[in-house]
């Protein structure tokens, strides 16, 4: 299994995700780690749209996704891990998948959100959810773009919210 990065951003393949990360990680496949857009045809186009020529897409629900990995269905090729929320993540972790380092870009702000930086804000089930990652073992960083600095989500979050 060759996963090269894991990023949670709400909008899931878009401009960052498409033109800095992937090719920044060299990336031969995004997979796109959610329910909803996995049992729809509409959202897989849109995301088949945003993503390089050059680089494969996969959209699952977590249960295949771990499966896929696990079971290294994608051979040599390096895997760049997207999902929404952090659930997603631990749902992964659950199911097996072993991740070092997971990082945070957008979370969009809601009426349900608290903000921890400009660009991340979120909710109470996100909060204990990457408490549970973090207990996992793997790092969570806080980096907008490959050319920003990196920064310790956890730390970030904790001073954040109380």
């Amino acid at each position: 299994m060759n996963i090269v990065g894991a990023r949670i951003d709400g909008r899931l393949v878009h401009g960052q995700v498409a033109n800095l990360w992937t090719p920044k990680l060299q990336a031969d496949r995004i997979i796109v780690v959610d329910e909803d857009a996995a049992k729809s045809d509409i959202q897989k186009s849109g995301l088949r749209m945003a993503t390089p020529l050059t680089t494969r897409l996969s959209v699952l629900p977590a249960q295949v996704a771990a499966d896929h990995l696990i079971h290294e269905r994608y051979g040599n090729q390096r895997i760049f891990i997207v999902a929404k929320k952090p659930a997603a993540f631990l749902d992964l972790l659950n199911l097996g998948l072993k991740l070092d380092t997971l990082n945070v870009g957008t979370m969009s702000q809601t009426d349900t959100t608290k903000q921890v930086t400009k660009q991340i804000n979120v909710e109470e089930k996100d909060v204990e959810d990457f408490k549970k990652i973090a207990d996992k073992g793997v790092k969570i960083t806080a980096q907008l773009t490959p050319s920003d600095d990196s920064h310790d989500f956890m730390k970030l979050m904790n001073e954040k919210i109380k």
